[in-house]
């Protein structure tokens, strides 16, 4: 199936990385606002059809879906545009920034016959299952703390009192928007959604969240701390607590560096590490293998935990006030 992609960001590069790995997916199409970066990015990966006309891409018939990496804020347009062309829509997180742009998007999907996904790559892990079954083994779950802190690349231009966009209210961005998802997801796929939600947020001189902090409580008394952070640098993981033993991992968003530690104090890593690529690779099989009617169960599921991440982080928002 050939794709297109909207951003020249990282990301997009990642994601390339990734689809051409899988296999199933082939570059077919380049957008940019500024065509000569659209060229110069389309020839880096081989693809020579490139634009700076949105419309005329998502009516182009040499692809079939779209993969959207551009500012939070422009998701819901450019989702909408390209599912009304017929396009199915693999979209960089966070999805849309409310859960009415979320619900209409995934009506329009269902509505064309389309898919409609969120670029989580955690979701997608080949061993996730894994995960579920260490945390059945940890006894009566009373705590977890998820925790995404990374010290954004962009903070020292901040520092000198710019304004670079992921710290741009007007594009949608923040700690919050960024980064939440990847405490969130986790959190709604291992412990459901909560009942209630505390949250507070820092903002710095943008406007914008630079770090935030919310507590999750469940009905089954179970607490999750979740801490997020664009202004330092975090090393202390994330870990759920039972009353047997605890499942810890070194980061969250890649599900990376993940141990079982049972209460005497015997430890077993319960999946390997996979790297970016491997794991951008599984997200594209999977999106090929939705789009081919294949794991409709799977699916469903997907769209089930992106309608309550999008509801959580909604909530959150909300809360802390950004």
């Amino acid at each position: 199936m050939k794709y297109g992609t909207i951003g020249t960001s990282w990301i997009t590069d990642a994601m390339i990385e990734g689809a051409n790995y899988a296999g199933c997916m082939r570059l077919g199409a380049v957008y940019s606002r500024d065509l000569a970066r659209a060229a110069a990015f389309g020839a880096k990966h081989g693809c020579s059809a490139v634009f700076d006309d949105l419309h005329a891409m998502a009516g182009y018939d040499g692809i079939g879906a779209v993969y959207i990496a551009s500012p939070n804020k422009l998701h819901y347009e450019h989702c909408k545009l390209f599912l009304e062309q017929g396009k199915h829509v693999l979209c960089e997180k966070p999805l849309v920034v409310s859960p009415e742009e979320e619900r209409a998007l995934r009506h329009m999907a269902e509505e064309r016959g389309l898919v409609f996904l969120e670029a989580m790559m955690m979701m997608h892990h080949p061993e996730r299952d894994a995960i579920k079954k260490a945390l059945s083994g940890i006894g009566t779950i009373t705590t977890a703390r998820l925790d995404f802190s990374q010290l954004s690349s962009k903070y020292p231009q901040l520092k000198a009192g710019g304004m670079p966009n992921i710290f741009n209210t007007q594009l949608g961005a923040g700690a919050l928007m960024d980064m939440g998802c990847y405490c969130f997801y986790p959190a709604v796929e291992w412990l459901g959604m909560p009942t209630e939600v505390y949250a507070h947020a820092g903002h710095v001189h943008t406007g914008a969240d630079g770090w935030l902090s919310c507590l999750l409580v469940y009905d089954q008394e179970i607490h999750a701390n979740i801490t997020l952070s664009k202004t330092g640098q975090g090393f202390a993981g994330s870990e759920i607590l039972g009353d047997e033993g605890s499942v810890v991992i070194d980061f969250v968003v890649e599900l990376r560096g993940v141990w079982l530690r049972r209460k005497g104090g015997e430890q077993e890593r319960i999946i390997r590490d996979y790297t970016r690529t491997e794991l951008m690779a599984a997200e594209a099989q999977d999106f090929c293998d939705y789009i081919a009617g294949e794991k409709r169960g799977e699916y469903r599921h997907m769209q089930r935990v992106a309608k309550e991440v999008c509801a959580l982080n909604h909530w959150v928002k909300e809360r802390a006030g950004v």
